[in-house]
Parts: structure tokens; sequence; C-alpha cells
């Protein structure tokens, strides 16, 4: 049997029994059927469950999903596949596309790291987004952080040339941790001197606005495939 990385590796996230609103659930029932690509273990043709070719976009954890939905609904000319574990996320961002009608974005309830790992194939994603992931701030947990060379390096691989990677955190050492990595890896290209301007297309959350008016930091970093 061959080797499997995804069943020897450490868990970078932590399934949480979140409470699911009836709004939620609703959307979960009423549209999951049709957003909802539900996990293989095999290569999977994005452009075959949009009904089109375009661009395909990768999000990993895309939280309740509102930055997810208003880039989508700004890029109608590209797909975009958001990736996260907990429903209440799943059915918040299930809503937002019921509301918006979102024909370009599709869900996936499932581990990021199995997804690209079988679902995606090589040299397929024009960009990937990893947004506020979690910072597993004490210095013991942080091996469990998801930006690390063997999860960028499988990243990269699932890039065509000149796709691009994009990262933000609020987390400043994390920050520093995500540029020497994204930095030592031979096949990406940092877009910027260091961090990279907020691009335009990534909204400022309330969260993320609430800590900009307190002084907190907020660093992103934009790499492309070499």
């Amino acid at each position: 049997m061959l080797y499997d990385p995804t069943e020897h590796r450490i868990r970078s996230f932590v399934t949480r029994a979140g409470r699911l609103s009836i709004a939620q659930a609703r959307a979960i029932d009423a549209l999951g059927p049709r957003f909802c690509i539900p996990y293989v273990k095999q290569a999977f043709d994005f452009d075959q469950a949009f009904g089109r070719s375009a661009p395909t976009i990768l999000e990993i954890g895309f939280g309740m999903g509102d930055t997810t939905a208003k880039i989508a609904a700004g890029m109608p000319d590209k797909h975009f596949v958001g990736v996260e574990v907990h429903t209440p996320g799943v059915g918040s961002l299930l809503k937002l596309i019921g509301e918006q009608d979102l024909q370009n974005l599709r869900v996936i309830q499932h581990d990021a790291f199995e997804v690209v790992t079988h679902m995606v194939k090589p040299d397929s994603l024009a960009g990937v987004h990893v947004f506020f992931p979690d910072p597993w701030h004490k210095a013991r947990h942080n091996k469990r952080r998801l930006i690390q060379s063997p999860f960028v390096q499988l990243l990269v691989s699932r890039l065509v040339p000149g796709g691009y990677l994009h990262c933000a955190t609020d987390w400043e050492e994390y920050a520093e941790q995500m540029l020497q990595v994204l930095g030592d890896e031979p096949m990406l290209k940092n877009t910027a001197d260091g961090y990279a301007p907020r691009p335009e297309y990534r909204p400022v959350t309330k969260f993320e606005n609430r800590g900009l008016k307190l002084g907190h930091g907020v660093w992103d970093l934009v790499f492309v495939r070499r």
C-alpha cells in the first residue's frame, strides 16, 4: 500500500461543535445539494461542477464566509471553491450564496489538506487564499500551524505557473513565520518587498477593522508561482 501523507500528520484545526442556526440549517438543506461538492479521494473536475471553464481560486478556512462571498461577487468571471470544516460556517456561506445568487461559488466541508492532496489536480489553480488561519499562538502549538513548508510545497504544486498564494494574518509572529516559509520556497516569488499591501479584492472584515482602530496590525503576503 502506498504511503499516504494525509494519514500521518498533525491537524491544523480543532473540530468545534458550534451552534447551527435555523437559517444556516435551512441553507444547508436547500442549497447544499447544489452548491456543496462532496469530498472524494480522487482528482476532481471543478469546471464540470460549475458547468463552464474558468480560472479556479481555492480558499482554505473561510470561517463564516462573508469575505468569500464578497470576493466571489466581485469576480464573477472566476470560480471560487471554499473549504471549511465547521458546519455553521458552511451554513452561513450557503445562506449568502442563496441571498446573493452567487453561481461562481462552491463549498467543500472537509479537511483542506486532504482536499488539496486528493481532489485538486497539479497545475490547476489560479490562486489560493488563506485568510487569518488559526495562529496557534502558544509556542508548544506552533507545529499545528497551517502555513509550513510541506503544505506550502503541496499548494505550489497545485498552482498554475503565475498563479498566486495570498495569506493574511493579524498575528505578527505568525506573519514573520509565513514570510520566512514562503520566502524559502524556491518555486515562489514575492510580489512585494516583504509584506504586500492589502489587495483591493480582499475586503476588510468587521473584526479586522475593529483591530486596526485599536492599533493592531494585519499582514498580507502575496507570492506567485515561478
